[in-house]
């Protein structure tokens, strides 16, 4: 599905004996500098490293001292959620747009009540969202405008990096992403305030005097992921290239089948493509998406089902709101299939996959046929073992 795209060792070997010899495993010296090309890069004043996006959020989101709700997609990683609940506010999920799948700016506005003190936007798989809409919205009602960018280091909006954009950005680094650290999490932002906050609050809220002024983390990057991320952000403009050109190469491949269609990027915007996704149109296509899904990892070629259920139909947050609401993540949830995509994979690769979600849509009577048939099976033996337990 994913490889992590890394330095080799030998690109960093020689730094991290310097770490193990220094006994220096956190807030050392690769860490200051990770975090001041990263600042540079994405063009903010400051770019502060935790030790994951999600605690990003959250001392985000306890920097602003609001009590109220947040309006968010419920297309997304349930981590976008979290950190409001955490901070004691309440997320407002609405729809998002039919095309780019990111959250829809007139939904937004439709939400807004006296009770909304923020709003997270999310570029969701690497899309920039419409941030100058976004921006007017959030100056217009005076709210708090953040964008969870987990997927987004790398993408553009208008030529600009995604960071530079509203109170504060917050970045993945884990694994599956363009830049990676291992494990962990970067801040962007041009407000001191802000930055000042996460900074104390990754160390427990601790500002050096062996204090807490305020209830904080532990939330620090250690050295070796620093390092990691500081090697790495040389590779990142070419990963993303990479990326674009093997999501163009999906496309070519894929739309000239019915019933299959991409994630809008819209013009002057550029894409990470942290996920490359298909909707599956089971009408047109023969298979519903997962029929598909099952018979691709029948091809033994790994798949996943980004984001279902959504946020909304999560436990946690079952009470929030109904289905009715939200139609288009409702039906993006159930139709959408996240295909590999790696920084080095090969052009070959994908064709070898495109070809085979051809063949599986030639033959898709008999690849019904043969998912119905294993389902009978499934139930007859799970049958059987019951009653033979109950005896």
């Amino acid at each position: 599905m994913v490889k992590p795209s890394l330095p080799s060792f030998e690109k960093v070997k020689k730094d991290v004996e310097k770490i193990v010899d220094s006994g220096m495993l956190t807030k050392g010296s690769y860490l200051e500098e990770f975090e001041k090309e990263a600042a540079q890069y994405l063009g903010v004043k400051h770019a502060v490293a935790v030790s994951c996006c999600t605690l990003g959020l959250m001392l985000v989101l306890q920097a602003l001292k609001v009590k109220g709700e947040v309006i968010l997609p419920s297309f997304t990683f349930m981590a976008s959620a979290h950190p409001i609940v955490w901070n004691g506010l309440k997320p407002r999920f609405v729809d998002v747009d039919e095309k780019t799948w990111n959250i829809n700016p007139l939904k937004v506005e439709e939400a807004i009540t006296e009770n909304t003190v923020a709003l997270m936007a999310v570029h969701v798989f690497g899309n920039p969202a419409k941030v100058v809409s976004f921006e007017r919205i959030a100056k217009k009602n005076s709210i708090y405008l953040i964008f969870d960018s987990a997927h987004a280091f790398g993408s553009k909006f208008k030529g600009k990096p995604v960071g530079q954009f509203g109170n504060a950005e917050v970045f993945s680094l884990s694994p599956t992403k363009l830049l990676v650290t291992g494990e962990g999490g970067l801040v962007a932002t041009n407000n001191d305030d802000i930055a000042w906050h996460v900074r104390v609050g990754r160390e427990y809220g601790n500002p050096g005097s062996y204090e807490s002024i305020f209830a904080g983390l532990n939330a620090r990057m250690q050295e070796f992921s620093a390092l990691l991320g500081l090697r790495g952000l040389e590779n990142v403009e070419e990963n993303v290239v990479r990326r674009n050109e093997l999501a163009k190469a999906y496309r070519e491949n894929l739309s000239r089948l019915p019933g299959l269609s991409f994630q809008q990027v819209e013009k002057g915007n550029l894409s990470t493509f942290k996920d490359l996704t298909i909707k599956v149109e089971e009408e047109e296509f023969g298979l519903s998406r997962d029929e598909l899904a099952i018979a691709l990892k029948a091809e033994n070629i790994d798949n996943r089902k980004y984001f279902d259920p959504p946020v909304h139909k999560h436990k946690a947050y079952a009470d929030t709101i109904s289905d009715s609401e939200l139609p288009v993540t409702v039906n993006l949830s159930s139709s959408v299939l996240s295909l590999p995509i790696y920084s080095s994979m090969e052009r070959k690769t994908v064709d070898l996959i495109c070809e085979a979600i051809e063949r599986i849509r030639e033959n898709a009577l008999g690849v019904k046929n043969a998912i119905s048939k294993c389902r009978r099976e499934k139930f007859e033996i799970e049958n059987k073992v019951e009653n033979t337990t109950i005896k």
